[in-house]
């Protein structure tokens, strides 16, 4: 999770008040991405223990599927008729997606009068964006009655300001991989590690699909914690199959039908979603079941935009000659870039165009190397408004060192624009690298 340097670049379509609150919010600190707990510590106390007051926790810490798990698991708890509070980050295009309060993104009036609370509370001490965001999102969560709150891990974990909830009803450990490597250590086990900061004493984790070197790294942790551990491939398992999965835990197999949202992958995010629930029912004598009919309509029913997501109106999409497809895909680090070029395998019938940016923070070639591959053509732009995304030159230079050749473009519309001028086939053409850049098309796309 990058924070944007400015935040009404990320929301162009109007402005709000709370826009200018969230500016003032970012300048508090001279970083972005600073982490330690001693300030959301003092903010909290001053707030008056808000994340002490909240309803049952889920966190959720992982590098990729945190917020289609989630999307999920949000999914599955409403068709069993509870209320679900959800804080996710980043926003694809206004921060009240951040803040969802017992199944309603937040409004405006109660968002502006939560951010001066907290702003006032802080006293123009330093603290970062994210730390005083989350603080007002923790008092959001106690001031309206819910069942649970499915609460996800900004960056790591053992630092992130979510890890100041000191127990909370189950952790889950999403696939993990290289990323952020300038915050979380270089190597797989230490990037674990980090992650592994939101495993509590006597807390079951749930852990989703791992490297040996990183599930090494939770089970220690958990055993020095005495946390119950339900891990893919040990206590649960999910196989994928052509039209859906298999989950076995410790009782027969079910079968579960392919989860709604794109992509091959998702069928790993939907198996862990069912762990979760799986899980869940285990705790407090069985309060948390969750009727199998309400799994299956999460996983039907799902919702998470920006992620292998067709556009089928808005400007982009009318520009495009009969026939024509527009996805947009927010991945952005080297196993993203594996599961999105195994899901484009079942786009062999048609051609494929990839338009691309990337923040400066990411590993260009190994998000690139398996997806460019499988495209006719790569286009690459600069992030709208993104200081620390990379220049249309740089990405070309990405490309070309690992044996990929990019053309350099203004911005979406004239690189849709560029590839299907004088086109003889329909064909396919997918936005992707970064959710910043999913967040400036979606917003510009209306």
């Amino acid at each position: 999770m990058t924070q944007p340097a400015h935040l009404t670049s990320r929301q162009p379509h109007r402005s709000r008040q709370s826009d200018a609150i969230l500016e003032r919010l970012s300048a508090l600190h001279p970083k972005l991405i600073d982490l330690s707990l001693g300030r959301i510590e003092r903010l909290l106390d001053r707030l008056g223990h808000p994340e002490a007051r909240l309803p049952p926790v889920i966190h959720v810490a992982g590098t990729n599927g945190k917020g289609s798990l989630i999307a999920y698991l949000r999914a599955m708890l409403e068709a069993a008729g509870l209320k679900v509070h959800v804080y996710t980050s980043p926003h694809l295009v206004r921060f009240h997606e951040r803040v969802r309060l017992a199944g309603d993104l937040i409004e405006e009036a109660e968002l502006v009068a939560l951010l001066e609370e907290c702003e006032q509370a802080n006293g123009g001490e330093p603290i970062t964006f994210f730390e005083i965001t989350t603080a007002a999102a923790f008092l959001a969560f106690t001031r309206h009655p819910a069942d649970v709150v499915l609460l996800e891990t900004g960056l790591g974990g053992r630092l992130d300001a979510t890890n100041l909830v000191a127990r909370p009803l189950l952790t889950v450990i999403t696939p993990v991989s290289i990323d952020h490597t300038q915050f979380l250590g270089e190597s797989l086990a230490e990037i674990a590690g980090e992650k592994a900061g939101i495993l509590k004493p006597g807390v079951p984790a749930v852990i989703g699909r791992q490297e040996p070197e990183a599930m090494a790294v939770f089970e220690a942790r958990a055993a020095e914690l005495g946390a119950p551990l339900w891990r893919a491939g040990a206590e649960w398992s999910g196989a994928p199959e052509e039209d859906g999965f298999t989950w076995r835990a410790d009782g027969p197999a079910y079968r579960y039908p392919r989860p709604c949202l794109p992509g091959a992958f998702q069928r790993d995010n939907g198996a862990l979603a069912v762990a979760v629930a799986a899980c869940l029912a285990r705790q407090d004598g069985g309060r948390w079941q969750i009727a199998p009919e309400a799994i299956r309509r999460g996983l039907a029913e799902a919702r998470w935009p920006g992620r292998l997501q067709r556009l089928t109106e808005g400007p982009l999409v009318e520009s495009l000659p009969d026939g024509w497809e527009l996805w947009l895909d927010g991945g952005h680090n080297a196993a993203a870039g594996e599961a999105l070029a195994e899901s484009l395998k079942g786009w062999a019938d048609r051609p494929l165009h990839i338009v691309f940016g990337m923040m400066n923070s990411k590993a260009v070639g190994d998000f690139l190397r398996p997806v460019g591959a499988r495209a006719a053509s790569l286009h690459a732009l600069a992030i709208p408004g993104e200081p620390n995304g990379l220049s249309p030159e740089a990405l070309v230079a990405e490309a070309a060192a690992v044996g990929l050749d990019a053309t350099t473009t203004p911005g979406a519309a004239e690189a849709v624009a560029e590839i299907t001028n004088g086109a003889q086939e329909p064909a396919r053409i997918l936005i992707c690298g970064s959710l910043y850049l999913a967040g400036r098309v979606l917003a510009e796309n209306g």
